[in-house]
């Protein structure tokens, strides 16, 4: 069974993967400026409780894991 994702879904991986993971302290801000495909896929990852603010801040428990786990596919199929 194939699936299809929305772009949408590929733009929230994109910007999860840009936290940092070496520690919780640091985090993200998207300005007003930058791309709208950027500041929709914050908004949505603040949806879904994964970032703290919906124009970034800082991974939620779930983002740390949700972007652990987009980590190691990524490193799969790398």
């Amino acid at each position: 069974m194939i699936k299809n994702f929305p772009d949408t879904l590929f733009d929230e991986m994109k910007l999860l993967a840009k936290f940092p993971t070496h520690s919780q302290l640091e985090g993200i801000k998207i300005h007003q400026d930058a791309n709208p495909s950027v500041i929709t896929a914050a908004k949505s990852l603040f949806d879904k409780g994964l970032i703290s603010l919906p124009d970034g801040g800082y991974l939620t428990d779930s983002g740390i894991e949700t972007l652990d786990h987009l980590h190691r596919v990524l490193a799969t199929l790398s």
